[in-house]
């Protein structure tokens, strides 16, 4: 018998794919689901982008790239910073990974271990306490309120600091709140972070997902020397509806991205060279179709939210990116459903799963016990249907 090691047994399957997992098998069974626990856009990748695809495999660009990405997709990333937010880096500043989730592994891997602590604000994205613990190093939650919009205040991020503390994990606009800092909240953080050893990975995969008046910010720009603390993490999943197609990146100080670079090339070579052509057309070509999604998903948002409102027992606040709804369950802990007992976040989705055949994510999951997550990535026919089971099912 194969012994499994300690790292591998620490780790929890992602609770997302699960949720995912089990909606599939009761669709396999001819059962209609209801199915909002994926963090995934419905759109086709828009076409250009398509094209460019098949063009790079027409004419033969089917082979191992540099391990830190083509020359060509990390010169568009430099330029997609430029544009957006004034933010000037070389491409060497750049590595080019399989998703941003990879590329959170990566700067974790080369930059935690063993005796330290890294700083996770809750409630917060699934994957961050696993690949932390994956380095060894500890990881410090700090919760944060619903009625605070889930936003970490410079006072609780003093209050987790400790001689130990390397890196604080931020991530807005987030997953799973849809909550948005703004710039002032942000820079309120930064001086903290100037004022201590603290490095910070800012994962802004969500940042072209931003509603009203809200705006995304690059936390890497918000003050003189911060560039050189922070690891910026984004790609073209959400943006461009591209969760398949698996290209994320880093940019950060040069030391850190050549150490990062080093571990990728250890665990998975490059990313796919076909799917780097096809990101190049992503960031420089026609930014309409990323605003058309953008116009839709946020009227997705305010049927779910205008219909969450009308529901017994749920509190909530309307979120300012992303494409979630975190809301507040508890009230109904204590009763029984049908003969199910809800207990807790998780007895409250596996109900809500087997009776309304609706499936969402346990809070618990995202460090926020009595919460669930809704994810309005999929049709306003999917959200219609699927919402008047859970308001059935409430009541």
């Amino acid at each position: 018998m194969i012994a499994i090691s300690k790292m591998a047994a620490a780790v929890q399957p992602s609770a997302t794919l699960a949720a995912g997992a089990r909606a599939k098998a009761m669709k396999a069974q001819g059962i209609q689901v209801f199915d909002f626990s994926l963090g995934e856009p419905d759109f086709l990748t828009p076409k250009h982008i398509r094209d460019a695809a098949i063009e790079a495999m027409n004419r033969g660009d089917t082979h191992y790239t540099p391990a830190n990405g083509t020359a060509e997709l990390r010169a568009a990333v430099t330029r997609y910073y430029e544009r957006n937010y004034g933010y000037s880096v070389s491409p060497e500043q750049v590595l080019i990974s399989n998703g941003a989730k990879h590329s959170i592994h990566n700067a974790l891997a080369a930059t935690v271990g063993p005796g330290d602590e890294v700083i996770i604000p809750t409630p917060y994205w699934v994957s961050y306490s696993d690949l932390v613990q994956m380095t060894g190093a500890s990881y410090v939650l700090v919760p944060t309120r619903l009625e605070n919009h889930f936003k970490m205040s410079p006072e609780l991020l003093r209050a987790a600091l400790s001689p130990r503390s390397k890196l604080l994990m931020l991530n807005s606009p987030s997953n799973p709140t849809g909550s948005v800092y703004s710039r002032p909240e942000l820079e309120a953080l930064a001086d903290v972070i100037l004022d201590s050893n603290l490095a910070v990975l800012s994962d802004e995969i969500y940042e072209k997902l931003v509603y009203g008046s809200a705006k995304a910010t690059c936390f890497a720009t918000l003050r003189p020397g911060l560039a050189e603390r922070t690891i910026t993490i984004s790609g073209v999943s959400k943006s461009y509806a591209m969760t398949g197609w698996r290209i994320g990146w880093a940019v950060g100080p040069l030391p850190v991205i050549k150490a990062m670079g080093n571990v990728q090339s250890q665990e998975t070579s490059c990313a796919s060279s076909v799917s780097q052509a096809a990101a190049v057309a992503a960031l420089d070509g026609d930014q309409t179709c990323v605003e058309q999604m953008r116009r839709e998903f946020e009227a997705r948002r305010d049927l779910v939210f205008g219909r969450l409102a009308t529901m017994p027992g749920l509190k909530h606040f309307v979120p300012d990116g992303a494409f979630y709804a975190f809301f507040d369950v508890s009230s109904h802990f204590g009763r029984t459903i049908q003969g199910k007992a809800i207990t807790d976040s998780m007895s409250f989705c596996m109900a809500a799963l087997e009776l309304a055949h609706v499936n969402v994510v346990p809070g618990a999951a995202f460090g926020a016990e009595g919460f669930v997550r809704l994810s309005f990535a999929t049709s306003r026919e999917q959200l219609q249907g699927g919402l008047d089971r859970l308001e059935q099912f409430l009541r």
